[in-house]
């Protein structure tokens, strides 16, 4: 990947700062740190005292016992929350904690203190937020000169054109494990050799079941991923597939290989986390157990890689891996993210807002689990169905952005009948208890 004008995140180029060689400290700062990215993300600091040292915790605030808790373990400088409410109940949480006459450490406190703490002294940010509401720090981030280990996809999703033309080479490295395993594989070749990108599905709970049988599932089904423990707006994302097809645009972005030669295949066990597939018929792929500190290591040790980050394959026993076809009539969301992505401009924005409503509602029991897709795509086709309404992606702003979000869940409320405010709409859940 030499051609530097190629991709964002380029595996051959360091990041910026200049590489501090795996014998110094570097200083992290951990977005979303009581979710799971972010406890993972906390788990290899805590266990490679010698590589990271991390500054600034940012959360939500529905956990702020468990803030503090990481915050006393890792004497951080800063911590932000974002709700108002959670500012006393934090700041007793840390008490608790610290030695009497031991300072505490800086609390930031309202919507924007993850952006303001996204921009403070440190290597890296990671952003560990789920949801949209991880743009701001995303943005602030790159502003600010960090390398951005990035788990936050839909920041780049929604903000497209705003992301890319902040980022220099590589100092965005990925976090997802398909887009991490891409960033690895891709290292063997040129962009000119590259043929497509292949990106790897669970296929999530409902894998093999027909639309038929899919508008009988409930809630309680669809958390219940077959792999992987998150929290509950991912795994639902998961269930329906709007996760992959979120990931298609981000590859996309990230890589800048058109939508046609990026494709979805349904890999039930895991192991295979993507591949790339080279002009010469050769095709790389990165594999392991599904266990996410490795990417998240990778992420923020870059380019150095983490001894131990997590487990490695039993080579002396028998596996049995499948590769099995996308089905698009059961789950439409990767092909929909496609065109979405394919508009460009607000699409993205108004899909992951809507989608994110439909979420909320289908939680709520407000809605079928067929109807999320269904209704995404109702309100793409209103508010964004043809390129002028998508508006061109070098003329964007985050005023379009943000308009484009609030207009689109205004617009998926009234089709679902359900009202403002759930969890949701806007803010991030990151700390919410992840699913079984």
């Amino acid at each position: 990947m030499t051609d530097s004008s190629s991709c964002l995140a380029d595996p051959r180029v360091r990041p910026a700062p200049a590489d501090d060689g795996p014998g110094e400290i570097r200083e992290i700062v951990v977005l979303g740190s009581t979710g799971s990215i972010g406890t993972q993300a906390v788990d290899v600091v805590l266990r490679n005292p010698d590589r990271f040292r991390v500054v600034g915790l940012s959360a939500a605030g529905g956990r702020p016992d468990l803030l503090a808790e990481q915050a006393h373990r890792l004497r951080v400088r800063t911590v932000a929350v974002a709700r108002e409410e959670k500012r006393e109940e934090l700041r007793e949480e840390l008490r608790a904690r610290y030695g009497s006459g031991e300072p505490l450490p800086e609390i930031l406190v309202g919507p924007d203190a993850a952006t303001e703490l996204a921009a403070a002294e440190c290597h890296t940010v990671l952003n560990g937020i789920t949801g949209s509401i991880g743009l701001a720090p995303t943005l602030a981030a790159l502003d600010a000169g960090r390398v951005l280990a990035l788990a936050n996809k839909e920041s780049l999703i929604v903000g497209g054109p705003l992301v890319t033309e902040r980022a220099r080479p590589g100092s965005i490295v990925p976090v997802d494990s398909e887009h991490s395993a891409l960033f690895q594989a891709l290292l063997g070749g040129e962009r000119r050799e590259v043929s497509r990108l292949v990106v790897t599905a669970s296929g999530g709970p409902f894998r093999g079941r027909t639309r038929a049988e899919l508008d009988r599932v409930t809630p309680a089904d669809a958390l219940n991923h077959p792999t992987w423990s998150m929290g509950p707006v991912i795994t639902i994302n998961s269930a329906t597939l709007v996760n992959k097809g979120l990931e298609v645009i981000e590859a996309h972005l990230l890589y800048d290989i058109p939508f046609e030669r990026i494709e979805v295949v349904v890999h039930p066990q895991s192991y295979i986390h993507s591949m790339v597939e080279f002009t010469d018929g050769s095709t790389l792929a990165q594999l392991g157990p599904p266990d996410m500190r490795v990417p998240i290591a990778l992420g923020i040790g870059w380019p150095h890689r983490v001894p131990g980050a997590g487990p490695t394959c039993d080579w002396t026993r028998a596996h049995t891996w499948e590769f099995l076809p996308l089905d698009t009539e059961a789950f439409p969301a990767v092909p929909l993210a496609c065109r979405v992505g394919e508009l460009g401009g607000i699409a993205p924005a108004v899909f992951n807002a809507a989608n994110e409503e439909c979420v909320d509602a289908f939680l709520a029991g407000a809605l079928p689990f067929t109807g999320i897709v269904d209704t995404v795509a109702k309100v793409v086709e209103e508010l964004a169905g043809d390129r002028t309404a998508a508006e061109s992606g070098t003329s964007l702003t985050l005023s379009d952005v943000l308009d484009a979000e609030t207009r689109a869940r205004r617009r998926a409320r009234e089709l679902t009948g359900a009202t403002a405010g759930g969890p949701a709409a806007g803010r991030d859940t990151s700390d919410e208890e992840p699913s079984a």
